[in-house]
């Protein structure tokens, strides 16, 4: 069978029914075009790190939200969900277990304070949040160290992303910006909750 891919690719594709192998309950969705992207990886040369320049920049330009001492967080340019965070120490470092102490602290701090302030200022219900470490691990820029913070919402998955290869983000990032650094405590720790009450 010859079948298209979101690009208008034409590939051959074959039932597996006759294939050898053990059945098991998972679904799988084949994406056979993210193989460009994990194995080139749209990696910038070091000299062009975007996360060793973006505190370079004024804060609207870079999309930063907050600054530490040793980390920074901005939003990320391509993001999952409006609001998508990104938390980077300012030291050009690749993996988590080369990260200082102070490092690993404050990554852990401002990833606090922004579920606190992204659930004040979006409501939203939940986090996904993580690290991809290396290039074949998936990570944008495998050689600078950041983590994800995605905040959720009920039904925020539809048919857009995974049959469109698409992703609606209703806000612009400069609104979103502007709206989470007014909402960041000024000493970095934690914002009003307006879910405290009801604890």
């Amino acid at each position: 069978m010859e079948v298209r891919d979101i690009d208008g690719e034409l590939y051959s594709a074959e039932s597996s029914a006759a294939f050898a192998a053990v059945p098991d309950s998972f679904q799988r969705l084949w994406t056979p075009h993210r193989l460009v992207y994990i194995e080139n990886g749209q990696q910038p040369g070091e000299e062009a790190c975007p996360f060793c320049v973006a505190p370079t920049l004024d804060d609207e330009q870079a999309l930063i939200v907050a600054r530490g001492v040793h980390c920074y967080v901005l939003l990320n340019l391509f993001p999952y969900n409006s609001g998508h965070l990104l938390v980077c120490p300012y030291r050009h470092v690749a993996t988590y277990d080369l990260a200082t102490d102070e490092e690993v602290a404050e990554i852990a701090s401002m990833t606090q304070t922004a579920m606190r302030v992204l659930t004040a200022v979006s409501n939203a219900h939940g986090f996904n949040i993580g690290m991809n470490q290396g290039k074949i691990a998936g990570a944008g820029v495998a050689e600078h160290l950041h983590q994800h913070i995605v905040p959720r919402w009920g039904q925020d998955s539809n048919f857009f992303p995974i049959i469109a290869g698409t992703k609606a983000i209703p806000r612009l990032l400069g609104d979103v910006r502007a709206e989470v650094a007014a909402a960041w405590p000024a000493s970095g720790g934690p914002t009003t909750d307006p879910t405290e009450q009801t604890r």
